[in-house]
């Protein structure tokens, strides 16, 4: 059975102190987040150098829930206007700045999303073991509007909670939140859903704001589960997390 960790590692709502303003502003431009490419990163002055740690993140889910539209969210990238169908593996980088509340400090979250269109995994039988390799975390999407997708979680979990995943970071998000309307799943359900499974569901949808603010629960979420995971595997090796990367890619 997957394990939350107690919330409370990093800062809530840093992105909205002042003190955060020098490191998210290396992650914006006039107001707009910066598109880094894989060799990219934010150049922080010599008097505020921070540790990176890099994740390798794969989006689960069925096609249609959104995970190209989440992935540009959490870029901070245009929207597609119209839904086309990943045919294949498409990596996008979004760098986090977090701070750490037992000691102040403050980390780069690297994460780098991979996206891979579900036809696209049953065709090719090398893409999802290119998903798996040194992956860090998944990324599980249902969809308000999409009953099945969200019965798909039932599907999707198991196997990533064999003896090989099991150390995995897993967070679950529901898209198109904002369509009340058409909204196919209760509040009871998602609630008896993290009750069996003790997994975060968050939620996604609306418009994207040139701030922080739309996607920070989500960030913040990731990138305090993932910490979470490094502190039980050095733990466990009498070590301390790492300073740089965990994940080369």
């Amino acid at each position: 059975m997957a394990r939350v960790p107690p919330p409370g590692s990093f800062i809530p709502d840093w992105h909205r102190c002042k003190e955060s303003k020098e490191y998210f502003n290396k992650i914006m431009h006039k107001k707009k987040r910066k598109n880094f490419g894989l060799l990219e990163s934010p150049v922080m002055p010599p008097h505020a150098a921070v540790d990176t740690v890099h994740y390798k993140i794969f989006i689960s889910g069925k096609s249609g829930v959104g995970k190209t539209a989440l992935t540009a969210r959490l870029a901070g990238l245009n929207f597609p206007n119209v839904h086309h169908e990943t045919t294949g593996i498409q990596t996008t980088v979004v760098y986090w700045p977090a701070k750490l509340i037992e000691n102040g400090r403050v980390l780069f979250f690297r994460l780098q999303l991979w996206d891979c269109g579900e036809s696209a995994l049953r065709r090719f039988d090398h893409l999802l073991p290119s998903c798996k390799e040194q992956v860090d975390a998944v990324l599980f999407l249902f969809s308000f509007t999409d009953r099945t997708s969200f019965e798909d979680l039932l599907n999707q979990i198991p196997k990533w909670t064999e003896s090989s995943h099991g150390c995995l970071a897993k967070v679950v998000v529901g898209t198109k939140f904002d369509l009340f309307m058409h909204c196919d799943i209760a509040e009871k359900d998602v609630r008896k859903f993290q009750e069996t499974w003790r997994l975060p569901v968050l939620r996604s949808g609306g418009e994207v704001s040139d701030g922080l603010g739309d996607v920070a629960p989500i960030l913040n979420c990731l990138a305090e589960n993932l910490w979470h995971q490094d502190c039980v595997r050095a733990g466990a090796a009498g070590q301390h997390p790492q300073q740089e990367s965990m994940t080369l890619l």
